[in-house]
């Protein structure tokens, strides 16, 4: 689902006071004019940037209005060749993780890798919405691509699984960083009538990339090794990324001169600044909920590493300081907080509230039924990882079609609820319901496929339909923080469900290699490293052990999925039928 997730958050994004309107367009002055004219015309046109606009958004603004057309195609290239790269990465990244962590001798940690950088990078996006409104967007980008960029020099050179845990919690919040803060800009550079084909055009390479990461991922394999299948990118990225910046920050210091911005007084850095900053994104409030969390979820897949299991001290005190640092986070926000994390206003619309619980959930299965998907594949039915990786990102293709249809839908008849009750969920739950049959070693891959396509042609509307349901309640100057929110809900999701499918396959995937293998010796080897499971040719007892086990604990999971799905689609009855319609909102709305 982690496709969807980016995606969704760019196909519905639109903010506040930063677009200018056709009438507004057309009184904008030729950059190409003499310094003196533009300043007139900027003068006339002072109520565009004025005061009652945060820094960061009258910047963008002052910059759309100065720029020329040909900075607005180039800053649109410049758009779609990062979701390029962006896209690109991350069917990378997922390829390599197993054999990343095989090397270490830790197969089994494969899924608790994510858990911390999906805990981060979810609850990073408020604060960064904060960020890019006072501070500027080429600014909120730049410490997004420094993030990343760090990510991937972590993990081109760790040396234990841990460093390279700490390194995808970096690149993957720089990732979903600067993903979100180019939906930011495509909402800041485009009308409302032409923002979703932007959009759409900007996640476009998504299709063509989920037929080129397999093929990179095994060339890096069989050739320089996985280090330079994240150094590669440490290179790539800030060559693609950073001309971007500079055409932002090249616009804005343009609009300065022009005297767009000449009123607007410059604050010197001071440590009280700097300390009334951080109350305004709630830091206090973000360390809580990320520790807890963290001091929760944890311990339930690394506890088989210790010699007394749950007996051990270290598990048992990371899960109560966990808990009591959960217990916390709400009466700290609700009776201590300065300025609250999570605006709890925009909550209390039951449609806002449970279309947040539906996504959480639907985030919640696919992390736990995918989390070893790939690992089986290369395993159970003998696929290459190329083959493996066309297969696990049927989801990126089908969602991405489905999605545009639907959204077609939605708009003629008006109304979303529908998608969600009576066709997304039902179809998602029949495509992961119908995994605990098909997911055994001795079923076909065609039948495997068949249930990716069911799930792929249900995950594009089942996040539509969620966005839809989160935003038609609340005003449109919530939009930004609604979607934040949004997000927040499926990274959660996706810690979550990273955990429990961890804890599963620690606790019973060894348990099925010793049934059916015997050796303790062997089932140690065996349960540590994808290397070691692939050493046995296909046909050897052992290897048909390992098949075995597998099934037996992909059944487990699957299951869990589904009782997820379900949870996701009660949800989702108790919604508002809310006729989008007969919305009328002043600054319009997306189309």
């Amino acid at each position: 689902m982690r496709f969807f997730s980016h995606r969704s958050m760019e196909t519905s994004a639109t903010h506040n006071n930063v677009t200018i309107s056709e009438k507004q367009a057309g009184e904008i002055p030729d950059a190409t004019a003499p310094r003196g004219n533009l300043r007139s015309h900027a003068q006339q046109d002072q109520k565009l940037v004025g005061g009652d606009l945060q820094d960061g958004v009258a910047k963008v603004e002052a910059a759309t209005i100065i720029w020329t057309k040909r900075d607005l195609i180039t800053a649109y290239i410049l758009i779609w060749l990062i979701y390029f790269i962006t896209s690109t990465e991350e069917v990378t990244v997922r390829a390599l993780t197993p054999f990343v962590t095989s090397s270490f001798g830790r197969h089994s940690l494969t899924a608790t890798t994510t858990i911390m950088s999906s805990i981060i990078a979810g609850l990073s996006k408020l604060p960064l919405a904060k960020i890019m409104d006072t501070w500027g967007r080429p600014q909120g980008l730049a410490l997004s691509l420094a993030l990343w960029v760090l990510g991937f020099i972590m993990m081109a050179t760790c040396r234990n699984v841990e460093t390279y845990a700490a390194a995808q919690v970096f690149s993957v919040t720089g990732a979903q960083a600067v993903s979100y803060c180019i939906t930011i800009f495509v909402a800041d550079t485009s009308t409302l009538k032409s923002r979703g084909l932007m959009l759409a055009f900007a996640t476009s390479p998504y299709i063509a990339t989920t037929w080129i990461g397999g093929p990179i991922s095994d060339s890096l394999l069989a050739g320089p090794g996985w280090r330079w299948g994240f150094g590669i990118w440490a290179i790539i990225t800030p060559v693609v990324v950073l001309p971007l910046i500079f055409l932002f920050l090249a616009n804005q210091r343009r609009a300065e001169r022009a005297g767009l911005l000449d009123q607007r007084s410059k604050r010197a850095f001071s440590a009280r600044g700097a300390v009334d900053y951080l109350i305004e994104v709630d830091l206090l409030g973000i360390l809580i909920l990320a520790g807890g969390m963290a001091l929760f979820l944890l311990p339930l897949s690394l506890y088989s590493y210790q010699g007394r299991e749950w007996e051990s001290p270290m598990i048992i005190a990371m899960l109560v300081v966990g808990l009591v640092l959960l217990a916390t986070f709400p009466l700290y926000e609700k009776f201590l907080a300065p300025v609250k994390f999570i605006p709890l206003h925009l909550l209390g619309d039951r449609t806002v509230l449970l279309a947040g619980i539906m996504i959480f959930f639907v985030f919640f299965s696919s992390a736990i039924w995918g989390s070893y998907f790939n690992s089986m594949l290369v395993v159970v039915w003998y696929q290459s990882v190329t083959q493996a990786t066309y297969i696990s990102n049927i989801y990126r293709v089908g969602s991405c079609f489905s999605g545009l249809v639907i959204g077609a839908l939605i708009r003629w008849s008006g109304r979303f609820k529908w998608v969600a009750t009576y066709f997304a969920l039902p179809l998602m739950i029949l495509g992961v319901g119908l995994l605990i049959h098909f997911r055994l070693p001795d079923q076909s891959i065609g039948l495997v496929i068949m249930t990716q396509i069911f799930v792929a042609f249900s995950g594009g509307p089942t996040v539509i339909a969620a966005e839809m349901a989160m935003m038609a309640p609340v005003g449109r100057q919530y939009v930004a923080v609604i979607i934040a929110i949004l997000d927040l809900f499926g990274s959660m999701g996706t810690a979550v469900g990273s955990t429990v499918a961890a804890a599963i396959w620690t606790g019973d995937f060894k348990n099925r290699l010793g049934t059916h293998i015997g050796d303790p010796g062997t089932v140690n080897k065996v349960y540590q490293s994808l290397y070691t499971q692939l050493a046995y040719k296909m046909g050897d007892p052992i290897r048909e052990g390992i098949n075995l086990a597998y099934g037996d604990t992909q059944r487990l999971m699957c299951v869990a999925s589904t009782a997820c799905l379900g949870c996701a689609w009660i949800a989702s009855w108790f919604w508002r039928d809310i006729r989008i319609k007969d919305i009328s909102q002043v600054k319009g709305t997306v189309v």
